[in-house]
């Protein structure tokens, strides 16, 4: 019976020591193991035997990035407006001995250095380009906590603003300002389109001026150069009936005829200033041919008083 009981002290201390000295480490976990109190060594992930009662496993790290809130806060931007300012941190350990040793907490200091980081970085800012600036902001967030978390084997990744909370009469005040600028755009638009139409109109009338005085130009020029053409046929013509009466009159009879002809037109002439009551001085003998011809050439001179 004693030894029974000897037997079953034995398998539960053998169990109790394997239970010590056999540890499994998850994939992306790193444990740090400490010898009688100091720094050992650190373990990545698989299967490892520790010594019995001078090894220990002083912490647990996760190598998977992680994802901290961090709470609201309030900030004072440059032009002196409190906004509520909340985010969310990714960051990674790097290395588990110095995030074990480097600092008691790690994560509780990254909190508290992002907040203040980020008061300082809004404060630099007036309100209206907090909403704008976001990008700049994150990244000097980022740039700031990665230098201070570097000797403690941490890497910050990202940061993310998720959410920027102006005071109640502040945002009335935006609302309103966006709305004014709404209305101004839409003015500007409809004066600009009203101005471009305006032009347009212009410009067009324009055109229609200058097409119509180019058509009046081309018309004038054509009638001028269609009475150019008629002038020069009728002195043609005339030139032409001219060289035939000079060459009828030299012929034989010619210049009897000629003399007919002028005593005709005298005899229509003389009948027409008759009608016209214009004063005549009727030669003594009309039967003189001569005469008659000379008050006849006078009269198709333009003469109104002949004298004989």
């Amino acid at each position: 019976m004693d030894s029974l009981i000897v037997a079953l002290a034995i398998v539960v201390v053998a169990v109790i020591i394997i239970a010590k000295t056999a540890v499994v480490v998850p994939q992306q976990n790193a444990y740090v193991i400490e010898k009688l109190g100091k720094f050992s060594r650190t373990l990545k992930a698989g299967f490892h035997i520790l010594v019995p009662f001078f090894d220990r496993i002083a912490y647990k790290h996760t190598l998977k990035e992680q994802a901290i809130d961090i709470p609201e806060q309030i900030c004072i931007t440059k032009d002196n407006v409190q906004v509520g300012v909340d985010g969310i941190l990714y960051l990674q350990i790097l290395d588990a001995g110095r995030a074990s040793y480097g600092i008691s907490d790690y994560i509780w200091a990254i909190i508290q250095l992002a907040q203040t980081t980020l008061r300082s970085e809004i404060g630099k800012i007036v309100l209206d380009r907090t909403f704008e600036e976001r990008s700049m902001i994150n990244l000097n967030v980022v740039t700031e906590l990665d230098k201070a978390s570097d000797p403690w084997g941490v890497k910050v990744l990202r940061y993310e603003i998720k959410n920027i909370n102006p005071p109640h009469d502040v945002l009335t005040a935006m609302e309103k300002q966006m709305r004014a600028e709404r209305e101004k755009r839409a003015v500007v638009l409809t004066s600009e389109g009203e101005r471009d139409a305006k032009i347009n109109e212009a410009e067009g009338e324009k055109q229609r001026v200058i097409k119509e005085s180019e058509a009046t130009k081309q018309m004038q020029i054509n009638e001028a150069a269609g009475e150019a053409q008629a002038i020069l046929a009728v002195a043609t013509a005339t030139a032409e009936g001219m060289r035939r009466i000079a060459a009828a009159v030299i012929e034989k009879g010619g210049n009897e005829a000629m003399q007919l002809r002028i005593a005709e037109q005298y005899i229509e002439q003389f009948g027409k200033l008759a009608k016209e009551g214009n004063t005549l001085v009727i030669p003594a003998q009309l039967a003189d041919l001569s005469s008659m011809i000379a008050l006849a050439t006078n009269i198709a001179k333009g003469d109104k008083t002949v004298v004989g």
